[in-house]
């Protein structure tokens, strides 16, 4: 049986302050714990993990969303509103949240994606981290679903049963919950993208533009494109593939009570 207790969130995304994806976020996290939210004061997707070495960042305080939700905008990356607010903000977080994403991150994506790198500073800073996010195209039904389920595994983790340093990557599908067919424990599809470059000119000189292609969706059974593509709730365990620790309890049977307490809400 998943609880519910009270534990200290930071929330954050990359998408800038005004996103629908961070709010509907907020309003779910609200019933896992404390929520301090911690964004850019801009659209900041692509930007990986990007840190601000070389110019000072200036924080402001915003009382004209949520006034239960103590919110701070900062002039910078994803990765510098994390260790920002880590290092100076909200110094007794104990789990850290990015998204929800305007755009799914799969495969090769997660290594440029700034919703990623912003959970990545929480995993490297000793807090279970959370990335979440939906295809481009979704309504907000779709938002609640990701909000409810990130909500759900918050205080999953809050309660023991993924460990107190995991760094998990969730993507919806854009159907109706009753459409989802169940949650896959995945792995990230290889080789999916390539950057390529388009040339023009603008009537006085020549400019470029880099363009991700995607290469081919013929992907394997287990991996995070496949579970998108066939409607599953997409969940990787990033600490697992990109620093080869233990996946914990992960597995499909705690998928599929997590996915019986989504369907149930």
């Amino acid at each position: 049986m998943i609880n519910f207790k009270n534990m200290n969130i930071l929330l954050t995304n990359d998408d800038g302050i005004f996103s629908p994806g961070l709010w509907t976020l907020a309003g779910a996290l609200k019933k896992a714990g404390n929520v301090t939210i911690v964004a850019p004061d801009r659209e900041q997707s692509a930007t990986g993990t990007m840190v601000t070495l070389r110019i000072p960042l200036r924080v402001m305080k915003l009382e004209c969303f949520d006034t239960d939700i103590p919110t701070y905008t900062v002039e910078g990356s994803p990765s510098d509103n994390v260790i920002l607010a880590l290092g100076k903000m909200v110094p007794d977080t104990k789990m850290v949240v990015s998204g929800i994403n305007q755009g799914l991150n799969l495969g090769d994506d997660v290594l440029i994606s700034g919703t990623v790198g912003a959970a990545l500073q929480g995993y490297l800073r000793g807090l279970p981290a959370l990335a979440v996010s939906v295809p481009p195209e979704s309504k907000q039904p779709t938002y609640q679903i990701a909000a409810q389920l990130a909500s759900i595994i918050t205080s999953s983790v809050n309660n023991g049963y993924l460990g107190n340093n995991g760094f998990f990557n969730i993507n919806v599908p854009a159907v109706p919950l009753e459409e989802i067919r169940g949650i896959k424990v995945t792995s990230l599809a290889h080789k999916t993208h390539i950057d390529s470059v388009n040339e023009g000119y603008d009537g006085r000189r020549e400019y470029y533009w880099l363009v991700r292609q995607q290469l081919s969706a013929d992907v394997p059974e287990d991996t995070d494109i496949w579970a998108i593509e066939n409607n599953y709730i997409s969940i990787t365990a990033l600490h697992s593939f990109l620093f080869h620790r233990p996946d914990g309890e992960l597995n499909e049977p705690f998928c599929q009570e997590l996915f019986n307490t989504l369907v149930s809400k």
